[in-house]
């Protein structure tokens, strides 16, 4: 469950905007914000951003992904444990589905009935099983109920630019993320050039994969988008993620576009947003 210093409507906070951190169900300061946005029906989502592997919600792509969704509803960005002023280490998407938990719990507490989630790369695969640990169909076996499951679940899913499975080098971009992760001086270079703080443990359980959690996260509709030119991961990707989530999914290949928060133009933050609304309104 999510904790805060400040509350929704607390009068310290200005005017349809809200910043404070969050506490973890494993004890993690996360630093958020909430903004009303422009739309004013009731039945208006919230969007809850799940930025990619060294950003964090103050930097200029994932405002600029804020911005184009507040458009449609009110917005939650947070960074990760590990970035930004979070506090923590990035586990590079296994603990951070409490992040993301915590976010989610803390947008209903304004009041908002709908909640969608939109995760960028790191994110993306994060909002996957989110959704799958938190309000699917069903979870792993012998996998016990996660903490404040019914506040944190989402009624919607957008998942761009993620993998498909993990430990991928098929790319450069890959091979370097993994020394960035797995060696020492990949993990200095990243704390002090990338403002990233990686944990030194691996994986123990590795935590479930992306394609394996798509097929619990039905009825929550799911839309699945992926560049043409991504450099870190090919389109066999989101085509084993559309796969595995059968009937429930929608796939959206985009020409010309390359990774991720960067790479997603307005147009298609503007239609994100707008099958979103559709979706979970």
């Amino acid at each position: 469950m999510a904790r805060s210093a400040i509350v929704p409507g607390s009068e310290t906070a200005a005017p349809g905007r809200v910043r404070t951190f969050l506490r973890t169900a494993d004890g993690v300061a996360i630093d958020a914000l909430y903004e009303r946005g422009a739309a004013e029906r009731a039945t208006a989502p919230v969007f809850v951003i799940a930025h990619g592997f060294t950003g964090d919600l103050d930097r200029p792509h994932v405002r600029r992904v804020a911005r184009a969704f507040a458009r449609y509803g009110a917005v939650v960005t947070f960074s990760f444990r590990g970035h930004g002023a979070s506090g923590g280490r990035s586990t590079v998407g296994d603990r951070e589905v409490l992040d993301l938990a915590a976010a989610v719990t803390w947008a209903r507490g304004f009041g908002h009935a709908r909640v969608v989630t939109a995760g960028f790369s790191m994110g993306g695969s994060v909002v996957l099983r989110h959704a799958a640990l938190y309000g699917g169909a069903g979870r792993p076996a012998g996998a016990t109920e996660p903490r404040g499951r019914a506040e944190a679940r989402t009624d919607a899913v957008v998942s761009v630019s993620a993998p498909a499975r993990w430990y991928y080098r098929g790319t450069a971009p890959m091979r370097r993320l993994h020394w960035l992760v797995m060696r020492p001086e990949g993990r200095l270079v990243s704390r002090y050039g990338l403002r990233t703080r990686i944990h030194h443990r691996e994986w123990d359980p590795v935590p479930l994969s992306p394609v394996e959690a798509v097929p619990r996260i039905a009825p929550a509709p799911l839309l699945i988008v992926h560049g043409d030119r991504d450099g870190y991961f090919p389109l066999d990707h989101p085509r084993m993620l559309a796969a595995a989530a059968g009937d429930h999914a929608e796939l959206w290949i985009e020409a010309g576009m390359g990774h991720a928060e960067n790479a997603a133009a307005e147009e298609l933050l503007d239609r994100i947003a707008r099958w979103a609304v559709a979706q979970a309104g």
